[in-house]
């Protein structure tokens, strides 16, 4: 079964009388060298592994094959039927039908794992790859690495440094659990329906340590830094935070920041010392 055949997809999409659901960002790869790539920058083999929309399933085929056992968490319960032509052969993988956001990572992952660690390798939905990764880090679950498609737009700016023009709010989100790199761009022809834009693959490894701070303290500050980026942090922190301007200003000369800087300019370093001094102040 050569599923990333266009033909044969199209084949196994009308055998099943499957029609794509646009809302839900359905773009399957129909590529099978990118498919063993991803699989082999994965590093799987013998790995437990989560995907996330894992459609008709070419993905999940491959990944099968490596890993120690797969468990494919799909929204369109259509896709039901497909999946168990295209994956039903392997014992060591289960779809179960839910939407991520609404989904118990923890509970589920820690039952079919046996609490062991799993990566999350998979093409995730252009229109919530944010949330899904802002959902799986904020977790507890024993996610040791995430490999994942996405808009190549949004990986840009998860991977921007300070300084950068696409550094925002999210790329020093996912800095604060774990050090991110693009490992491959991939065209938009490989895909069946052709998204208009093209996608890379990201690597982010999750730290094993827990940090101090608490994550919501610190998503405090990034949407206070971030919320009017043109304005100076200074301005940005007292108006988002409703804090004293002067007493920003003196938090600010204290960790050695300029007042004129702006969030883009700001380190990850940066603002955990800004979170761990206001936070401190406020409780």
């Amino acid at each position: 079964m050569n599923i990333t055949s266009p033909k044969e997809m199209k084949a196994l999409l009308d055998r099943h009388g499957f029609n794509f659901t646009k809302s839900l960002g359905q773009n399957f790869l129909i590529d099978q060298n990118i498919v063993e790539k991803i699989v082999r920058q994965g590093q799987i083999q013998g790995e437990n592994v989560v995907e996330i929309g894992p459609g008709i399933g070419t993905l999940t085929r491959e990944m099968a094959k490596e890993a120690n056992k797969v468990l494919a968490i799909e929204i369109d319960q259509k896709l039901s039927p497909l999946l168990e032509e295209t994956i039903g052969e392997f014992q060591n993988t289960k779809v179960i039908f839910q939407d991520i956001l609404k989904t118990d990572i923890e509970k589920v992952t820690r039952e079919y794992f046996n609490g062991h660690p799993f990566k999350v390798v998979a093409n995730l939905p252009y229109y919530i790859t944010s949330p899904i990764l802002i959902y799986l880090l904020k977790s507890n679950a024993n996610i040791s690495e995430i490999i994942v498609m996405m808009q190549r737009e949004v990986a840009d700016r998860i991977v921007a440094t300070n300084g950068n023009k696409e550094y925002g709010s999210i790329s020093v989100f996912l800095k604060y659990f774990g050090d991110s790199k693009i490992l491959m761009n991939v065209p938009n022809t490989v895909f069946m329906p052709k998204p208009k834009v093209g996608s890379s693959v990201i690597r982010l490894q999750v730290k094993k340590e827990k940090r101090q701070e608490k994550v919501e303290d610190i998503e405090k500050i990034l949407r206070a830094a971030f919320g009017k980026r043109r304005k100076t942090i200074l301005n940005s922190l007292s108006t988002g935070l409703n804090l004293e301007k002067d007493y920003i200003r003196k938090v600010l000369e204290d960790l050695n920041i300029s007042e004129n800087s702006r969030a883009e300019n700001l380190t990850l370093d940066d603002y955990l010392s800004l979170t761990n001094k206001i936070i401190n102040r406020e409780n």
